[in-house]
């Protein structure tokens, strides 16, 4: 009898959510070219996503979140211009 591996997946990999990814500050500021004071300003403002806590002195901002942000600002850039 033909037996599957308990640790092999069977099923095709597009069906698996992509995994959460977690960008540090410096990160942040290097994809959307802001700086550390004006991604505060703009999280206070409600115009920036906002962290996250990942430890009692570490923050974080979801790549899927930052990701939106940019795109949000690419297309009305885009609708502006034209």
């Amino acid at each position: 009898m033909f037996r599957r591996s308990p640790t092999k997946s069977y099923m095709p990999k597009h069906i698996y959510p992509r995994p959460r990814t977690i960008l540090r500050r410096r990160q942040v500021e290097a994809r959307t070219g802001l700086s550390r004071s004006t991604i505060y300003d703009r999280m206070r403002d409600g115009t920036f996503p906002r962290q996250i806590a990942l430890g009692a002195k570490s923050v974080g901002w979801l790549e899927a979140d930052i990701e939106a942000w940019i795109e949000t600002h690419v297309n009305r850039s885009r609708d502006t211009a034209n």
